[in-house]
């Protein structure tokens, strides 16, 4: 006589057949499998690379059809085998699982699971929302785990592989695709807050570079060994500097051109960092793998590079039009956006489009090594920093996120370093965008020409004038840009 144990395993293969065999043709095809589990809602109903699995194991026979005895047999083995791995996880042989207790688990079997991830599991498990998971609960939600020993890591992947399918059975939104959206949003707050608070200090370093007369006090001092008297003097240009652009407009000067800076940065930001990500996906592929947190750090510094470029490229004309539109700002002159209007006639009328992309190969060339040393920079030492507190505190690493104050530094490092490295290139672009305006009248026919008069005229030392307001912008944008881009991904729920 069958025990109660086998009638209840019976009734519940009995059930579970009549609900999967649709067509009732007594077994199941992989067509016929997926449209019993669509039926009954299952999380596999739309994963075929995982039911193709299902079938080869349940299948023994291998005449790739699935019989009654063959499912029975099947359930009952991952049956017994859900409920021994249930058993060791549950502690207080309550009957019940807890968070607690799955983490437990999870942290013994060299798992690190994110509280987020943690939580969403659990949720899609404790199907009766009672705050445990019954093994009921447990085993109807990995009956079909296509293993034949069932642990805490197949089920991750199980779980992993179920969730990210949609109704068409193609991949869903993944959580990548949607930080690739969120970026955008999070980017463009981010760059218009830093760069309108540091709008000032880039007025004046735009304002320095096109300055190109010699200072002659300063080299003559520096020349005769006089180190604190050259300072002195070099000091005077930047105070010079200040007081003309508040006589030519007061505050309205120093933030001229910051409507275009605000108007350029969301793209900007959504093009450097779409691309950036595209960049890291890609150079993982090539690494033989597919995450692409986990990419060597010369890749994360190539894809910066790379995402730097591609925004460099589009933003390009407004750039130049924003610096030209500084270099016209004097006093007495056009204001706001008669002078936004004006500017770019002019431009149209001088050389047409090539006007707009003027100096863009040295713009090119100067923005992948900034950007891959300032993206790169700092998700190396960010990762570093997660990496050290995740260790230290026994958690995941999406659990342990510097503070606002480390990532400020690290920002600020990562930009001035960055800026410092190609400062150079980028006044020769500069010179050659704001070519023939008011404040910057010379004229020159291309990169060799601006660099050979650059360095005739001035000196090496030319090369890094206004390195100065172009620091102390620099820092504290790069370092607002990425403490606000960070937590608005945070209140995003971005990663």
């Amino acid at each position: 006589m069958a025990s109660d144990k086998e009638t209840s395993l019976d009734a519940r293969v009995e059930g579970l057949w009549r609900i999967l065999d649709t067509r009732k043709e007594g077994q199941l095809d992989l067509n016929g499998l997926r449209k019993g589990l669509r039926k009954m809602d299952h999380p596999l109903k739309n994963a075929d690379h995982l039911l193709r699995e299902v079938l080869e194991a349940v299948d023994t026979n291998g005449d790739g059809k699935i019989e009654y005895d063959e499912f029975r047999t099947f359930v009952e083995t991952t049956e017994n085998q859900l409920r021994g791995l249930f058993n060791s996880i549950d502690r207080d042989r309550d009957g019940k699982l807890d968070k607690e207790e799955l983490s437990t688990a999870f942290t013994k079997a060299g798992l690190t699971v994110s509280k987020a991830k943690l939580d969403q599991f659990f949720a899609e498990v404790d199907t009766n929302h009672d705050g445990v998971i019954s093994f009921d609960e447990w085993r109807n939600f990995l009956l079909f785990i296509p293993v034949n020993s069932p642990g805490l890591k197949a089920v991750l992947t199980y779980y992993s592989s179920t969730v990210l399918m949609n109704p068409e059975g193609d991949v869903a939104v993944s959580d990548e695709t949607i930080e690739g959206l969120g970026y955008f949003l999070a980017g463009g707050i981010a760059g218009a807050i830093s760069r309108s608070v540091t709008a000032p200090l880039d007025r004046l370093k735009v304002y320095l570079i096109a300055q190109t007369g010699a200072k002659s006090e300063a080299v003559k001092a520096v020349k005769e060994g006089a180190t604190a008297e050259a300072a002195k003097k070099a000091a005077r240009p930047l105070i010079g500097a200040m007081k003309e652009l508040w006589k030519a407009g007061g505050m309205r000067s120093l933030f001229a051109g910051n409507g275009l800076n605000v108007l350029k940065i969301m793209p900007e930001s959504a093009i450097k960092f779409g691309s950036y990500e595209g960049a890291k996906r890609a150079l993982a592929r090539l690494e033989g793998h597919s995450d692409p947190q986990q990419i060597r750090p010369v890749s994360k510094f190539v894809a910066g590079g790379l995402g730097g470029m591609v925004s460099q490229l589009f933003v390009y004309p407004i750039d130049t039009l924003k610096f030209r539109m500084q270099c016209e700002t004097v006093e007495g002159g056009l204001h706001g956006n008669r002078l936004l209007i004006a500017t770019a006639k002019q431009m149209w009328s001088a050389g047409g489009l090539h006007t707009f992309y003027r100096g863009l190969p040295m713009g090119l060339f100067g923005m992948f090594p900034y950007a891959a040393i300032d993206l790169g920079t700092f998700e190396y030492l960010k990762r570093l920093i997660i990496s050290h507190n995740a260790r230290v505190r026994g958690c995941h690493e999406d659990d342990v996120h510097p503070s606002s104050v480390v990532t400020a530094g690290i920002g600020a490092f990562s930009g001035a370093l960055g800026a410092s490295t190609v400062y150079p290139l980028n006044l020769l672009r500069t010179r050659l965008q704001t070519q023939g305006t008011t404040i910057h009248p010379p004229r020159y026919t291309g990169i060799m020409d601006v660099t050979r008069r650059t360095i005739s005229n001035e000196g090496f030392r030319g090369l890094f004038k206004g390195i100065t307001p172009n620091l102390l912008k620099v820092a504290p944008a790069v370092s607002i840009t990425y403490v606000v881009y960070e937590n608005s991904k945070k209140l995003l729920g971005l990663k």
